[in-house]
This record gives structure tokens, C-alpha cells and sequence, in this order.
């Protein structure tokens, strides 16, 4: 069970966090949510794919990163990081930390970093400190709090996103068949993606308003990173 709590520079002074990634530290899944903002990032490296949340009601998107649950093909331990992609989906990249809300005397919510102190990354032996030794942001810490905007931002604008794309019916379902040719074979069902025709059929006005929204990149990001899958594929293959 996590044991989230407000990040404080003085009751954490001498935290550290570990910064490799690895099965050990659950980081061995198969998929983890993306965000709208980096869409752009991802898509050079993963697949982006839209799946119904638990409530079967609203869309959510995923980085596939292997092809069963509990595997993920981009972890390595040979790698200085324990990672071969250059870019690492932010809900993995953020690693014991967290958005939390605090509400200021003037009486706005602001969201604040809380950290799990039983994440197995967190310590007090080994990993990067948070702080300075006088109190400040350790650089670790100020690249954390850059991850975390991120997510921030993208839950901030991904129902908007999701909106548009099913009032311009632009998502379809997508059945992902991988051969190994080795008679090793996967059936990925219950994901969905952008309808490239359809979107190449949008009116004028329809395409000015998804670009005036910032979506319409997010939108063909998402169609290009289908090819990702090949990739994904030849890694699995390699791996064998």
C-alpha cells in the first residue's frame, strides 16, 4: 500500500530516490497511461492507443510497451538507466512522486508534489537527493516537478480532447494481431485509435477548430505511431 505524503525540505532533507528503472521497482507492465502533452514525444518511440477506462465510459490513453501485462520490452538492464528508449512515458518517468492538491490561505487549491516513502526507489543509501544542503531544489527534484506538469497538463485537456474526437467521430477500434514466427502469437483487443480518413475528410472548419485546440497534431501523432508496433515487435523477436 502507498504511503503518499506532502514533500517537505525538511522532514525529507535526506531523501534520496533511485533513478534506474526495473522489474524490481514495478517497472515491468505492459502499457501506462500517456498524456496529451507529450503525445508528440511518445510517438517517436511507442504505439499510442486509446482504451475505455474502468467505468467503461470515458477514453484514456496508453503507451504499449510489451505485449502482455507484466511485460515490458524497453527495459534493460544493460542500459546505463535500465531503459533503451530516449523518451520515458511520463507515469513511469515520475517515479515515487505525485500530484497532490493544498489549499493556500488566499484560498486557491495549488497542486504540490507528494512522494510514496514506501516506494521501493526511495531511500536514504542510494539514488539522487531532492534537496540541497541548505534547502533547496536539488536539479533531480526540479526535473520531477517538470514531469509532473506534464501530467498535470494533460489530465488538465485530455476529456476536451477525447470530446472532440468522438463528436467528429474520429476514433474507431483497432484489432492488433502479432505473428512472431516463431508460432508465438498475441491478439490485442479493446484498444481504439484516430480514423485517418476521417480526419482527412473533415471540412476546412472542422480542421481549424481541432488546430486552434491543439489537437489536431495530437490527433496524427496518434495515427503515427502505429508503426511503433513493428518496432515493438522486432524488439520482442530480439529478445527470444
Amino acid at each position: 500500500m502507498a504511503n503518499n505524503v506532502l514533500l517537505n525540505n525538511v522532514s525529507h532533507q535526506n531523501l534520496k530516490v533511485m533513478t534506474r528503472f526495473g522489474a524490481e521497482y514495478g517497472d515491468n507492465v505492459g502499457s501506462v497511461l500517456a498524456f496529451p502533452t507529450e503525445f508528440i514525444e511518445l510517438q517517436k518511440e511507442y504505439p499510442i492507443l486509446f482504451r475505455k477506462d474502468s467505468s467503461g465510459q470515458k477514453y484514456q490513453a496508453v503507451a504499449l510497451l510489451g505485449f502482455n501485462p507484466d511485460e515490458n520490452l524497453f527495459l534493460n538492464s544493460e542500459q546505463k538507466a535500465g531503459w533503451v528508449a530516449n523518451y520515458i512515458p511520463a507515469a513511469l518517468a515520475k517515479g515515487p512522486f505525485l500530484i497532490g492538491r493544498q489549499e493556500q490561505s488566499s484560498g486557491d487549491n495549488v497542486p504540490v508534489i507528494h512522494i510514496d516513502l514506501d516506494h521501493p526507489k526511495v531511500g536514504h543509501d542510494n539514488g539522487y537527493p531532492l534537496f540541497l544542503e541548505h534547502g533547496g531544489n536539488s536539479p533531480y527534484l526540479d526535473h520531477i516537478a517538470s514531469i509532473l506538469k506534464i501530467i498535470h497538463e494533460g489530465v488538465a485537456v485530455q476529456d476536451a480532447m477525447f470530446h472532440i474526437f468522438s463528436e467528429l467521430d474520429l476514433i474507431e477500434p483497432i484489432n492488433i494481431e502479432i505473428d512472431l514466427k516463431n508460432g508465438e502469437k498475441y491478439d490485442l483487443v479493446g484498444n481504439y485509435t484516430i480514423n485517418q480518413e476521417k480526419l482527412a475528410l473533415l471540412s476546412g472548419d472542422k480542421l481549424e477548430q481541432l488546430s486552434r485546440l491543439g489537437f489536431l497534431p495530437l490527433a496524427y501523432a496518434v495515427i503515427t505511431s502505429l508503426t511503433n508496433i513493428q518496432t515493438l515487435t522486432e524488439i520482442k523477436r530480439n529478445k527470444k
